[in-house]
């Protein structure tokens, strides 16, 4: 158990180690120092996934869920690190035993970037022009709305993908808007995507804070900078995603927005040819977020069918 009372302890924060995840560690690291723990006593951990490790192919085939976090969360429960900090969107529905995701930072920009030098915007791109993604979801989408366009996997972190797109690999990416914020990028966005034309991915733009359950000094210190209407968008976004999850590699998206005392989500869930999908609104109380995203979820399993998720079991 952490005792942050001990002159001299130190705050351990695990992170993966590209420039975006070690942007995140920090921003979390000032955050705490603005809430009155002493930058000094904070260090950053990296520590390599599988989902760093993995390049050659899609995530969704090596198992998807957890590839960037699996290790992270071990180095948590052995005690090698106090706190875990994790793109949301990279967060499984179901953590480890002992452990929770016990606070949320104010979201950035939700949306996806649009970024080519071929094109002013994806129903500009020429027939058959080549996107490169590794995402189901963005897959979905972008044949969804051009069933014309090859879409090819593009891995690696957010300046790698950038080289690729130059040297001609492919015509057209998608990032996310936060992340491209981030790292002090924006400006190569060729064009921000409408989040209700094009749903972002669940929990996109937010950065969660992970710690163990049994360790409440821990608890008490991120509290402090945890977020509440953040917190709500991503209960109702997590609660639609658990619903759905399983074991089918479907691409969803959903996005939640409060607003005073009320929220507004919107979720869809598409075949990854994009040739069939199914959308979703719910609007309530913030306070019933989670309950309103899992009956988002159940309303679309009921519309889309058994055989709609069976077709898509790895």
């Amino acid at each position: 158990m952490t005792q942050f009372s001990a002159k001299g302890s130190i705050l351990r924060v695990g992170s993966r180690g590209s420039p975006l995840a070690l942007a995140q560690a920090r921003e979390v690291k000032s955050r705490l120092a603005a809430a009155g723990f002493d930058a000094e006593r904070i260090e950053i951990k990296v520590i390599r996934t599988s989902g760093d490790a993995i390049q050659d192919r899609p995530l969704a085939e090596a198992g998807g869920k957890g590839l960037f976090t699996k290790e992270i969360e071990e180095a948590l429960l052995s005690g090698a690190i106090d706190v875990a900090v994790h793109s949301a969107k990279d967060v499984p529905t179901v953590l480890p035993a002992g452990l929770a995701l016990s606070a949320v930072l104010p979201r950035e920009d939700a949306r996806d970037a649009f970024i080519s030098r071929k094109a002013k915007a994806l129903r500009d791109l020429p027939v058959g022009a080549v996107v490169g993604t590794a995402s189901l979801r963005r897959q979905a989408f972008v044949k969804r709305s051009r069933p014309d366009l090859a879409v090819v996997t593009l891995r690696g972190n957010v300046e790698t993908r950038l080289r690729k797109l130059d040297a001609g690999e492919v015509d057209a990416t998608l990032l996310a808007v936060a992340g491209l914020k981030r790292l002090g990028l924006v400006a190569v966005a060729t064009a921000i995507l409408d989040p209700d034309e094009f749903l972002p991915a669940i929990g996109q733009g937010a950065i969660a804070i992970e710690t163990r359950t049994d360790d409440p000094a821990t608890l008490a210190l991120v509290a402090k900078i945890d977020d509440a209407d953040t917190a709500s968008a991503l209960a109702a976004e997590r609660a639609f995603l658990a619903v759905l999850d399983g074991s089918c590699r479907t691409p969803i998206g959903g996005h939640a927005s409060v607003s005073g005392g009320m929220l507004r989500f919107r979720g869809m869930i598409a075949t990854p040819d994009g040739g069939e999908a199914f959308e979703v609104l719910r609007q309530g109380r913030r306070e019933d977020a989670a309950a309103l995203g899992a009956d988002a979820g159940r309303e679309l399993q009921k519309r889309a069918g058994v055989d709609f998720f069976a077709s898509l079991r790895i």
